[in-house]
């Protein structure tokens, strides 16, 4: 009995490293906001750089260290009641949702757009936006569990991966 209390204590303890990093070689998202760019990073290496648009004011896409925890094809748009697959459906084809601010990955996440010409700009409601073919790529190769740092930096990718923990 006294073990288990003490293993419970170390794990839930603030020191406990559960989750504050990215382990070398994992795959990663990064996005910053700074630049309107995401890299996606894959056993240490820099699989795609694209630019992407983020939220209207600073503060409405959060930044930290999250996990993605969904994934949809031709997602709804429940907003405005439009569904998946149809040209007016803003989230675009594909849906890759984050558990930012307590959120299940419903609210906040990587999605395309039906107005391509949105890419680099700050113009969303808190969302990422990708170009259709750069989504679709990324959906294709992520997988339930990748980490996301969201980030207003003047460093490289590179060098934010490092600092996160990634090997490069």
């Amino acid at each position: 009995m006294r073990l288990f209390l003490v293993v419970i204590l170390i794990i839930g303890s603030p020191f406990w490293p559960l989750g504050a990093s990215i382990l070398p070689g994992d795959p990663l998202i990064i996005v910053n906001k700074k630049t309107n760019e995401l890299a996606w990073i894959n056993d240490g290496k820099i699989i795609m750089e694209t630019s992407i648009a983020t939220g209207k004011t600073n503060d409405l896409t959060p930044e930290g260290l999250f996990t993605i925890t969904v994934k949809a094809e031709n997602p709804y748009y429940r907003k405005k009641n439009i569904p998946g697959g149809d040209r007016r459906n803003p989230l675009g084809s594909r849906w890759i949702g984050f558990d930012a601010k307590g959120t299940d990955g419903r609210i906040y996440g990587l999605h395309g757009t039906n107005d391509p010409s949105s890419i680099g700009k700050y113009i969303s409601q808190g969302c990422i936006r990708l170009s259709t073919i750069h989504l679709e790529e990324l959906y294709d190769q992520v997988i339930i569990g990748t980490k996301i740092i969201i980030t207003n930096s003047s460093k490289s990718f590179e060098e934010l991966a490092l600092e996160f923990g990634a090997r490069m």
